[in-house]
């Protein structure tokens, strides 16, 4: 069933919605912090900390090993990604169609992650997706607080023009979803990955669908 109203401006996550890099990232992330001496599965690791900055999981990280990690821990997980992904990386399925019907349709769009501009436009490159979101892009980095709240999502708005109760995100990760219901704007929860947690992003908030072919009919493009 398509929404009750269209938006007037979609919001798109990045990593995992546009991007299927979240199985790349995880895995190098539970296997460098195993080294800093926190262990922990792929799977605790994609649910305690997709769509959180790496700033965030760093805090959470040396709160539970009782040490610091330094201030190069972060850049120092970034850069190992973009070398990660440089082996390989690739849209999700469906998506680039979807972008496209909506600059057809003269529905605006932009993305907002937590990652950086950097990891956005290389990831992005890569999968041919940046010529089409290049220019609306907008990063946890120009914000005071990354999601769960909803700063990058009001901020993402209000640069686009766009009062909150008329934007959609689409979103993976429950601290996405989080931060969409914490900015007043519908969200729906993409749970295409076998390992997103679609209970979560619903008890979060979101309306699931795990088909991104599916997204121009639940908003009424279809």
């Amino acid at each position: 069933m398509a929404l009750s109203v269209s938006p007037s401006l979609v919001i798109f996550d990045c990593d995992g919605v546009l991007v299927d890099t979240e199985p790349v990232a995880n895995r190098l992330l539970v296997r460098v912090l195993a080294e800093d001496g926190f262990d922990i599965s792929y799977e605790e690791c994609r649910r305690l900390f997709v769509g959180r900055t790496m700033e965030s999981v760093m805090a959470h990280v040396e709160a539970a090993i009782g040490r610091p990690l330094g201030d190069h821990w972060p850049a120092h997980i970034r850069d190992e990604t973009l070398k990660a992904f440089a082996s390989g990386v690739s849209a999700v399925s469906g998506v680039q169609e979807v972008l496209r019907l909506l600059a057809d349709r003269s529905i605006p769009c932009c993305v907002a992650s937590s990652g950086k501009f950097e990891k956005m436009r290389f990831t992005l490159g890569r999968t041919g997706l940046l010529p089409l979101v290049e220019g609306v892009l907008f990063s946890a980095e120009q914000v005071a607080h990354g999601k769960p709240a909803p700063d990058l999502f009001l901020h993402a708005a209000a640069s686009m023009g766009h009062v909150p109760e008329t934007c959609l995100v689409i979103e993976d990760s429950v601290p996405g979803v989080r931060a969409a219901v914490a900015a007043g704007m519908p969200v729906l929860g993409y749970a295409g990955d076998p390992h997103t947690d679609a209970a979560a992003l619903e008890c979060a908030g979101a309306r699931v669908f795990d088909d991104m072919s599916a997204l121009p009919g639940l908003i009424g493009l279809g």
